[in-house]
Formats: C-alpha cells, structure tokens, sequence
C-alpha cells in the first residue's frame, strides 16, 4: 500500500536498513528507531500505519513499548523476538501484539507480515464485510463502529480481537480449525504456528465472560456456540 509509512524499531543496524529496504521496495515510507525510548517518540510525531518492533531494544525494551502504545493506541504491532521461545510470542501477544517474526527472517516474510497486517486493518475499516450488527445472547457486535457490548457494558477488544470475534459469529455453530481462523482473521498462512489463534481465543473468554460461549473442539478447532 504505496505511502503508509512504516515505524521500523530495532538495535542492529543491518536489520533496520534490510528492512526499510524490503518495504521501500514495495511501496512504503519507513523510518527506524534504534530503541525503545526513539520509538515512542516518533509514534507520537508520526501517523503510522504500522510498526515493526524488536523486543530486545536498550533503554526501554519492546515490551514496555508495546505496553505504552496499547495504553493510547491500536497502532498494528508486528514484533520481531530473536529465539524461538513460545514465552516471548505468547507474552508479546497478550500485551498486544498483531503478530510476530523470529530472527533471523526472511525479508520478502517480513513483508509479507506487514502487507496481511494491514490488508485485515484496512479490510475491517472499510467495512467490506456485511455493517449490520451480530446480536448473540447479551453480546451486540457492531462492525461499523467496531464496538462489542455485553449487556449494556462496552468491552474493549484489540484489532485482532475484534476481527475473530466477528469471523467466529459469522460462522455460528461451525468449527473452525485455527489454521482456518489465520487465514480469515489474519490473512495468510502462519507458517505452522497456531498458538497466537489460543491466546487470542483466551482473551475473548475472559473479556467477554458468559455472554458469548466459544467451545474448544479437541483436535479440531473451534466455534461459537449458540443455543
């Protein structure tokens, strides 16, 4: 998408300039940030489309950055961590991060990851899918303003949140197998690691409690259940 423009976060030099490389290629403006405290600097000066952010950054660490923005922001989050550590991807998804991307990585998936990031982003503002509200139990679903109510109770849900939510109702009492669920909510396929489909299934229970049902199809899936 010619002219967004890219906030590139990272330590190392070499992987700032491959990156901005990769994603000027394609299209983007990108700028880099060489750690935590530049970073959110210029997320604050900036109007991002996305960022790319290592975790293992001097001064203030990915995490915390990540926590800082998710506090004003649903600025997509691609995150970058260097091992191959479950703990890390699954942290950095329930502080708020879109996706992840283990160095060392291939940078025409790099932007493959930015280009799917904002293409679901860009989808779900633009409404391509039907506006009219999912009313389930207590829970209203409303695409056009992308809020989700329990009862008379707003719940705040992340980008990716919202987004499964909405593909579970519209696929009411048919279990959906989570390779299934990365390719409708995140758009592309997620190279065998299906645990970011668990947390965010997590988040949704726990946010939205009894007013909806999502049920863990073992070996299969899962759906949302209705009576």
């Amino acid at each position: 998408m010619p002219n967004e423009t890219i906030l590139v976060v990272d330590d190392e030099a070499n992987i700032r300039d491959l990156a901005r490389l990769y994603l000027e290629k394609d299209g983007y403006q990108v700028i880099l940030a060489q750690d935590g405290a530049q970073a959110l600097k210029l997320v604050k000066e900036n109007e991002l489309a996305l960022m790319v952010l290592d975790l293992m950054l001097p001064e203030v660490d990915g995490w915390e950055v990540c926590r800082r923005v998710r506090a004003h922001s649903n600025l997509p989050i691609l995150m970058l961590t260097a091992r191959d550590d479950d703990i890390d991807k699954i942290v950095g998804l329930e502080m708020g991060a879109d996706d992840y991307l283990t160095k060392p990585f291939n940078p025409r998936e790099l932007v493959a990851r930015v280009r799917a990031i904002l293409r679901r982003t860009t989808s779900a503002a633009s409404g391509h899918a039907s506006d009219e509200a999912r009313q389930i139990g207590s829970v209203t679903i409303d695409p056009k303003s992308r809020e989700v109510m329990v009862g008379s109770s707003r719940v705040a849900l992340r980008v990716k949140e919202f987004d499964l939510l909405l593909t579970l109702a519209d696929h009411q009492n048919i279990v959906l197998s989570r390779e299934q669920l990365l390719d409708l909510v995140w758009g592309y396929e997620f190279y065998g690691q299906t645990r970011t489909v668990d947390v965010h299934i997590a988040h949704l229970r726990e946010k939205l409690g009894d007013g909806v049902t999502i049920e863990t199809v073992w070996g299969m899936g899962y759906k949302l259940v209705t009576a």
